[in-house]
């Protein structure tokens, strides 16, 4: 496999940079695009938008995903909008304003010319979701409404109420219906990916198991895309569906696909805190909340007054007080730290301490509480249902928790990683975020990848690629499925005493503490080599009853912890040799004076891409160094 990151950068001013790559990327004929076959891996917004847009195109689709209905896809759960620069509030935004405040969001380590093609095709998706019937928001005289997000001065951000990744994806997944009606995309559900197989260098299927039926199968292609989203479950709690997990991205990371930056996980601050250990998955209120709720903890420390029986005087609103041009739309990881930092000193709030008041007293005085319930009444409703209190009488109560994760399979300019043929879109790919994203830019950037970039850049690929050259019939397939069920077998013959689910919360609370919220060379020294004898025992005591022939959810459900328990040590080793704090990653080491993160542009202005060497040997780096042209690393401030 290649191991030079070559990023493909197209040159020139950066806003031609996209339409002249465009331009000079080879073509397939309409005529020949019937000729090729394409495996898509996952059916959320990437997914399904990339699958039903190369169908239209003519190619053969065949799109795989383990829940019963693509409608099903983690995607879902965005709830507080879409970004995208159209300036409709006349606010002075700009393409070039969306592509700074993402560069800089993201603390400077993310590509330049990825973010700024982001930026120029927010439009077209906006566009493109109303032609599907997607019922954004208007505003009082019909045009549609957008509103702020953190890390940004003005509102760029469209939004369903508290739904738009379920409306969104009801959009992409109607396009995607018309094409499964017409016979271009082959629609497999209640399917996992458990390998990639690779010919002679280049990705060409997969192996597959039916989690209903425990049949495995294999699966040729001209090339093969994964769109199968973020790794946060490696944390066990997270405010990702419990089903998300690394397994496909991971399996192409042992065939030899790079993984770029896996520390880079993002905290989201505004999540309804943990309420015991009875928990499996946290439950995220919109960042959209901080439009109009206000964040604030009591004065004094150890306050167990009623929110509504501390008065103003007595009341921080720390945000607003340390960061008064963005308040309380700060970016994430700077919104997440200052709560931590709160609970840190004593001034948490609830049983627990672990919580931050959410406080909608003062819009709901100033607008009403119909307004309030217009914006954002099923996500007081879906509150007021787990923790059975009335968030329009008393504020809502959070606390940050894992959310999302801007690390991923390596990939170039052209949505290719440094395995040909292996393409990687969405969340599953590094490449737009940096060490930080934005609140909204997920959407935007699932969609992006989907409609308007992958179904130019994989004909470029395509264009050299022999139609059908390699089929099932290859040894290759043979021996990856080989490969597949022996992974099977050997858990299943562990017999021990112990669920794949202990091992995985177990494994959380080892990643929480040692590459959580902040990370230090101790704990993450410790906590490589707890993971090392977690796994170990793993191997040893895991209790996997059935057999792989037929529906087994504890199987299922133990492979994919195997993979966590590595993919976890991995970003340990990443978190450890990168020596600066930047974004998500905040290393105790290295921060400002006022506790703000302290980046070491000269040493680390670069992504690290980790390459498999083994089983039980160390992962090896590569850099792909980070040029700044046109926004220049600076201290980020939200002053």
């Amino acid at each position: 496999m290649a191991r030079e990151l070559n990023s493909n950068l197209p040159e020139g001013p950066i806003e031609q940079r996209w339409d002249n790559h465009r331009f000079n990327i080879k073509l397939v004929n309409p005529a020949n695009k019937r000729k090729y076959k394409v495996i898509v891996v996952g059916s959320g917004l990437a997914g399904a938008s990339a699958s039903a847009t190369m169908a239209e195109l003519g190619y053969q689709v065949d799109c795989f995903c383990f829940q019963d209905s693509p409608r099903r896809a983690h995607s879902i759960a965005a709830q507080g909008g879409i970004n995208a620069a159209k300036n409709y509030q006349n606010d002075g935004d700009s393409v070039y304003r969306l592509f700074y405040d993402t560069v800089k969001g993201g603390d400077f380590r993310s590509r330049e010319d990825n973010v700024y093609r982001l930026a120029q095709v927010s439009s077209n998706i906006i566009d493109q979701c109303v032609a599907q019937g997607v019922p954004f928001a208007r505003d009082y005289g019909g045009h549609l409404a957008n509103r702020s997000f953190g890390g940004a001065q003005v509102s760029r951000t469209f939004y369903a109420r508290g739904q738009t990744g379920q409306q969104l994806l009801l959009g992409a997944y109607s396009a995607l219906s018309r094409q499964i009606a017409k016979g271009t995309v082959n629609m497999h559900t209640r399917t996992e990916m458990l390998d990639v197989v690779v010919v002679d260098g280049h990705a060409k299927g997969i192996i597959s198991r039916n989690l209903t039926t425990g049949e495995i199968t294999q699966h040729s292609a001209d090339a093969v895309v994964l769109a199968s989203g973020g790794y946060g479950n490696v944390f066990f709690l997270s405010t990702n569906a419990m089903g998300s997990n690394v397994t496909a991205a991971f399996r192409a990371y042992k065939r030899g696909a790079a993984m770029a930056n896996p520390c880079y996980t993002q905290i989201h601050p505004t999540c309804i805190p943990v309420s015991g250990d009875h928990q499996s998955k946290l439950t995220l209120m919109s960042e959209s909340l901080r439009n109009d709720g206000r964040i604030w903890v009591p004065k004094k420390k150890g306050d167990t007054r009623k929110p509504s029986d501390i008065p103003e005087s007595e009341r921080d609103y720390y945000l607003e007080r340390r960061y008064p041009s963005f308040g309380n739309l700060v970016p994430r990881d700077v919104a997440s730290r200052a709560a931590k930092l709160a609970c840190d000193e004593g001034f948490g709030v609830g049983k627990t301490g672990l919580g931050v008041y959410l406080d909608f007293g003062h819009a709901i005085n100033r607008l009403g509480e119909d307004a309030i319930s217009a914006r954002y009444g099923n996500l007081f409703d879906m509150y007021h249902k787990i923790t059975d209190e009335n968030p329009y009488k008393t504020p809502m109560r959070i606390f940050p928790a894992v959310h999302y994760t801007m690390g991923g399979l390596w990939v170039d300019y052209n949505l290719q990683s440094n395995l040909p043929g292996l393409f990687v879109i969405g969340e599953a790919n590094f490449s737009d975020h940096g060490a930080n994203r934005l609140g909204a830019s997920a959407l935007m950037q699932g969609l992006a990848d989907g409609y308007f970039v992958l179904p130019y850049t994989i004909g470029h690929y395509l264009a050299d690629a022999q139609p059908g050259s390699v089929t099932t019939d290859d040894s290759a397939f043979r021996n990856a499925a080989q490969d597949t069920d022996a992974r099977l077998d050997a858990l299943l013959s562990v017999d021990g005493n112990k669920s794949a689910d202990w091992y995985h919360r177990e494994l959380g609370k080892i990643m929480w503490d040692s590459c959580g919220m902040a990370r230090n060379n101790t704990g993450l020294k410790q906590g490589i080599e707890s993971i090392q004898s977690l796994r170990k025992e793993f191997w040893q005591n895991v209790s996997v009853p059935g057999s792989a022939k037929e529906m087994n959810v504890a199987l299922a459900n133990a492979g994919r912890v195997a993979d966590f328990l590595e993919h976890g040590e991995l970003m340990c080793h990443d978190a450890l040799t990168r020596a600066e704090s930047c974004g998500g990653h905040f290393r105790e080491e290295y921060q400002t004076d006022e506790g703000e993160a302290k980046r070491n542009d000269e040493d680390y202005c670069h992504v690290s891409a980790w390459f498999y060497e083994g089983e039980n040997k160390t992962p090896t780096m590569e850099k792909e160094d980070l040029k700044f042209e046109y926004v220049k690393p600076s201290q980020r401030s939200y002053k």
